[in-house]
């Protein structure tokens, strides 16, 4: 990639790496869609829901926590008995929300909506909670929303008549409420688009509102750099996450439920499991790290190891380098071992900031904070890895 962010586009995606499809890159305004409550006897593919008891949004349809699923009305919840109605702190259909009283990516106690075989856009925003995850079809889809009436997007495939949607933990203790969902189909073909899946901690992860948050993980601020018509990119990663925990606790589930040939999967993990809390010795890491590499090239996708960047700090008379943190040294080794593509961002990272200075390095993470990135930060670093990316003809 040349570094410029891209502007989004609506149209379906048209297999191709990066580096060709920078080349065909288009700005594509998205046209408005009128998502009218649907009539009794209709089929719909599109809707906006609202819900709670609270004043209802024009143009949504109103849900309660009592509305249970019915074949006549299409929609509602699997288990109502599970379900309340609470207030919220937002405006028009985000002043009020359900709460889920049970939840976990397994979980019945799902909103469902019948919708004909197709790939569907989903739109979800919460209502008051600290951070929450969005579960659908029985895996993660969107990961740890952040802050009062956050908001997310997905493409979804739905191929058995029906979507089963729930709100589910992101930070224990804490509520798990949704105010508002839209729904709106993208094309009869439920096949997803090609699409980077991406996998790490808070220095990948995306922080909310995701067009102006403070923070920055470098997968949030990918898709700026990554041409729309060519992927799609979903960022599965997740504050203070771990090797073992993103391939057991359901992260990685989630992308081998949906990953296929011609997408990439780039990984970045090592910072958390060094710590000595996590008890993880660098050669468990790299074994877990290598199964995770295994299954995804199984199925036909391409794996990608990338490597964390260092801290504001690691500088040494002027130069930075920070080679031998978070088990790169072991990270580049299986890259070799099992011939996947690396991007070595600490290396590139480490570049980019000699060239720019302590200073100016200082200047892109957060205040008092010398691992974490912020906006801008996030962006520098994304510009890193889809650089990489274009340069290896991925």
């Amino acid at each position: 990639m040349n570094g410029s962010p891209m502007s989004p586009s609506n149209s379906r995606k048209r297999p191709k790496t990066l580096a060709a499809g920078l080349a065909a890159a288009a700005l594509v305004s998205c046209a408005g869609v009128s998502l009218e409550a649907p009539a009794a006897n209709a089929e719909p593919s599109n809707y906006r829901f609202d819900f709670g008891n609270g004043r209802l949004e024009e143009g949504f349809i109103g849900v309660s926590a009592s509305d249970s699923y019915s074949p006549e009305t299409r929609y509602g919840f699997n288990t109502p008995e599970n379900m309340t109605n609470v207030g919220s702190s937002g405006s028009g259909a985000g002043s009020d929300a359900v709460r889920f009283l049970q939840f976990g990516t397994k979980s019945t106690n799902t909103f469902n909506v019948d919708l004909k075989e197709g790939l569907y856009k989903v739109t979800v925003t919460l209502g008051d909670t600290a951070r929450a995850s969005i579960a659908a079809e029985g895996v993660f889809q969107a990961m740890n929303l952040t802050g009062n009436g956050a908001e997310d997007s997905f493409e979804i495939p739905v191929t058995d008549g029906q979507l089963n949607l729930l709100v589910t933990e992101g930070k224990a203790g804490t509520a798990f409420t949704l105010s508002a969902l839209e729904i709106e189909k993208v094309s009869r073909d439920p096949e997803m688009d090609p699409t980077i899946w991406v996998g790490g901690d808070s220095t990948v992860a995306s922080y909310y509102p995701l067009e102006s948050s403070v923070q920055g993980g470098w997968g949030q601020m990918l898709p700026q750099f990554i041409d729309p018509d060519a992927f799609d990119v979903r960022n599965m990663a997740t504050g203070g996450q771990i090797a073992r925990g993103f391939s057991h606790d359901g992260q990685l589930e989630a992308i081998l439920q949906y990953i296929k040939p011609g997408d990439l999967f780039l990984l970045e993990m090592g910072i958390n499991d060094t710590a000595a809390k996590n008890a993880t010795t660098e050669a468990e890491f790299k074994e877990i790290m290598r199964d995770m590499v295994l299954q995804v090239a199984a199925t036909g996708a391409t794996p990608v190891l990338v490597t964390p960047q260092g801290r504001a700090t690691d500088f040494v008379d002027g130069v930075h380098s920070s080679v031998n943190r978070w088990y790169r040294n072991s990270t580049v080794a299986l890259a070799a071992e099992e011939a996947v593509p690396l991007v070595d961002l600490n290396v590139l990272a480490s570049a980019y900031f000699t060239e720019i200075g302590p200073e100016a390095t200082l200047g892109l993470f957060m205040a008092g904070d010398t691992l974490h990135p912020n906006r801008a930060g996030a962006g520098q670093l994304a510009r890193l890895v889809s650089g990489e990316l274009a340069r290896q003809g991925l």
